[in-house]
């Protein structure tokens, strides 16, 4: 059996087996997580922010995104635990001294290195490329590689001198397992939030009340020591006088008796007062010196017309 020209066709020329798997270059997979936004998928340019789970974006990019939630994004799910600014940090980054960026020569003549990174670490000098183990603080934001965190064993940022702790420490691009122990502690720091201004707001609530509560609660005491009072000033004066239904009038007669002493005792002149000066006393219309006689009144009458 032969084709035209003599050809013979081969077995697996003629039956089609399974597609091969296509797989992910490596040298691509690592340039798009380190040099490429996340959420845009433009070049990093600073300034270069990352979330609680080490993604790396740019700040335009995110700020746009919060801005406007709802339009269409190719990578908006990477971004949906970022509820506002505060979930991201400003990176502080080094920069590789061979990087050349855009100065480097386009013309295609001469080797381009894909590994080489845009920033260092400042410690060790290994670059930011995939390649080695990068983290942050989220203290401070300084950018280092791991293996200069457990060379220089300290709890003072290498760069900056502000302290940190080791919860502080987010790796950056790291694998699903790395990510996933990110995202619980992500829940656990809200989760605390959550509880701090609950607790916060609700011992707000009870200092604002407590001091209503305070003059409520006595005046409530006042009204129930008044009403206490006059029953028992009642009973005094109904046992005091008893008697059919005509002992009625002198019980009123004793009240209000007792009304006019306790007005008696209660109101008091200021010109009775001794321990008044006189000085004092002159300042009150009820002062002698304030009275005019017979020749001092005049024919028409005003309101209260004190001059003389």
């Amino acid at each position: 059996m032969g084709c035209d020209g003599g050809t013979i066709p081969k077995r697996h020329e003629l039956v089609k087996g399974p597609k091969k798997v296509e797989k992910v270059d490596k040298n691509a997979e690592l340039a798009a997580k380190w040099k490429y936004c996340a959420l845009s998928q433009e070049k990093l340019r600073r300034p270069i922010v990352s979330c609680e789970l080490g993604r790396l974006y740019n700040k335009d990019a995110i700020i746009e995104y919060l801005l406007d939630k709802s339009a269409e994004r190719p990578n908006a799910e990477a971004v949906t635990h970022v509820r506002g600014i505060k979930d991201i940090k400003e990176l502080n980054l080094t920069d590789n001294p061979e990087w050349e960026g855009e100065r480097r020569n386009a013309k295609g003549d001469r080797y381009e290195d894909i590994n080489c990174g845009m920033f260092i670490c400042p410690v060790v000098g290994l670059e930011m490329n995939g390649k080695h183990r990068f983290c942050y603080l989220q203290s401070c934001g300084c950018v280092f590689s791991d293996r200069a965190m457990k060379e220089v064993k300290t709890e003072i940022c290498h760069k900056c001198g502000d302290p940190f702790k080791a919860e502080d420490i987010v790796v950056l691009n790291g694998t699903k397992e790395e990510v996933e122990k990110l995202r619980e502690k992500m829940e656990q720091r809200r989760s605390k939030a959550k509880t701090k201004k609950s607790k916060k707001s609700k011992a707000a609530e009870t200092v604002s009340t407590s001091p209503e509560s305070k003059d409520d609660t006595q005046s409530l005491q006042e009204d129930v020591a008044g009403r206490s009072s006059l029953k028992n000033g009642g009973e005094s004066s109904q046992s005091a006088v008893p008697g059919p239904s005509g002992s009625s009038s002198s019980s009123k007669g004793t009240k209000s008796s007792t009304t006019s002493a306790a007005t008696t005792t209660t109101k008091r002149s200021i010109q009775d007062m001794e321990e008044r000066s006189e000085a004092f006393k002159s300042l009150f219309t009820t002062h002698s010196s304030a009275k005019r006689t017979k020749e001092q009144t005049s024919n028409w009458v005003t309101h209260t017309p004190y001059h003389f």
